[in-house]
């Protein structure tokens, strides 16, 4: 692959030429070459994960894990960040809504950090996984049908089925009133836009719930995580309902975006099973691509380098994935080994919930659509030019456009072979009933509930 930059001539890392900079268009186009070159300095080189904002990056996968898993040398808390505290860090750069400290279980350490993550665990625990897959079923055949009857017979997936299906999940798991859905759905989508005041209508959106739940509990994750035994105060609630959400449902999208462009693309061998192309979207396109901040509490050496105490060390999951020592004898780890859900004290909670909504996302589409394919190759898809996650930008796919059947079922949905072995979803509505759903006042949560209860 050609490289839109130099790797002969000038040592990685020399001041010739700086840092590599991983954002903008020409990281975008190929982030695995940009790998590649930073793995010539060793198992991490310095890089810019923004401009004027320098973090190591680590690139092996033996050392990534070593980082993960030893969190007495390797602290989550960015108060220590060195060019931060010394004001180096621009007050306006987009690495500070992604590093900067918030009270929450992925900035904690110690026993704080134990108690908020055994309450997000022990609440995520209680999730029935039965449900879970209807809830993803629901919202997949609710986004499906407003764009399966199109004429035209074609759709973008990424707008019109990977991003919001996560929000529609989440927001039905979290015990959202139409109103707040709606607008936690707007405050979510905002951040990762970069839309101003995202964060204030998320904020908004999830006090109102709060106190709506502390009057009115309910079977929902936000009323478990508060009356979990660790006694969350209304602000920690909040903060750890914003990591789970944020932390959610932009890799779940990227997932389901990745999983079913490899499905539909022109070199997946016909037969294998759904649950392959996730796992292949997780070890080579890892949706978390370069994150999870770590702070040495001493000067530690990596593979020659010094990195200072409180300098940032940021884990390149996408690298340590794909690290090349590892590829030699991946076929001899386990399907799960991958770093995409990290690994540690800070492993992602809710992994095995996360690959089992991705997986069904893909399957209902199949279900739905059995002759969905691609309009372009998927070596031709484009990928968003940030260093944090790994997702599509564009999945356009074309279709036979669904006709109405007169028990209000779209031919093929039941006795489709690629059914998934769970309960159908409780809401069937017809095309016709379906594209009179967004006429529905509110916004897309209360649309979705208005049509599950056939309104």
């Amino acid at each position: 692959m050609q490289h839109s930059f130099d790797t002969q001539g000038i040592p990685p890392g020399c001041p010739a030429h700086g840092n590599v900079q991983l954002f903008g268009p020409e990281f975008g186009a190929d982030p695995e070459g940009h790998y590649a070159h930073l793995r010539a300095s060793g198992p991490s080189a310095p890089v810019d994960i923004a401009p004027d904002v320098e973090v190591e990056l680590v690139t092996s996968y033996d050392a990534a894990l070593h980082i993960l898993q030893n969190p007495a040398s390797f602290v989550r808390d960015s108060r220590r960040w060195n060019a931060l505290n010394e004001g180096r860090v621009p007050a306006d750069s987009p690495a500070l809504p992604m590093m900067g400290y918030r009270p929450n279980a992925l900035f904690s350490d110690g026993a704080s950090h134990a108690r908020l993550r055994q309450a997000v665990t022990d609440s995520l625990g209680t999730v029935n996984e039965l449900q879970l897959v209807r809830q993803t079923q629901q919202s997949a055949d609710y986004l499906i049908s407003r764009f399966s009857t199109d004429t035209r017979g074609q759709a973008e997936l990424m707008a019109d089925y990977a991003q919001p299906l996560p929000l529609l999940v989440f927001s039905d798991l979290f015990g959202c009133p139409p109103e707040v859905g709606d607008r936690v759905i707007v405050g979510i989508s905002g951040i990762f836009d970069g839309t101003p005041g995202a964060d204030e209508v998320l904020g908004g959106a999830l006090a109102e719930l709060i106190a709506l739940k502390r009057r009115r509990p309910g079977a929902d994750l936000t009323t478990r995580l508060m009356e979990h035994p660790a006694r969350l105060s209304d602000e920690e609630v909040l903060h750890q309902l914003v990591t789970l959400l944020s932390g959610g449902t932009a890799p779940l999208t990227a997932t389901i975006g990745t999983s079913s462009a490899l499905y539909l693309g022109e070199e997946w061998q016909t037969g294998l099973p759904v649950e392959d192309a996730v796992s292949q979207a997780l070890w080579n396109y890892a949706p978390i691509a370069n994150y999870a901040a770590h702070y040495p509490t001493h000067d530690v050496d990596l593979g020659g380098r010094t990195v200072r105490a409180n300098d940032p060390i940021l884990i390149s999951f996408a690298a340590a994935n794909t690290d090349p020592r590892l590829t030699q004898h991946r076929e001899q780890l386990s399907a799960k080994a991958h770093l995409a859900f990290g690994a540690g004290p800070h492993a992602c909670p809710a992994k095995d919930p996360a690959f089992m909504i991705a997986a069904t996302a893909v399957e209902s589409l199949l279900n739905r659509l059995p002759d969905i394919e691609m309009r372009v190759s998927f070596k031709a898809l484009n990928w968003a030019p940030t260093p944090w996650s790994r997702t599509l930008m564009t999945l356009p796919v074309r279709f036979t456009p669904r006709a109405v059947a007169l028990d209000g079922v779209e031919p093929g949905r039941a006795q489709s072979a690629r059914a998934p072995q769970s309960p159908a979803p409780t809401a069937q509505r017809s095309s016709a009933q379906q594209a009179s759903a967004p006429s529905h006042k509110g916004g897309l949560f209360s649309r979705f509930l208005a049509w599950t209860r056939g309104e």
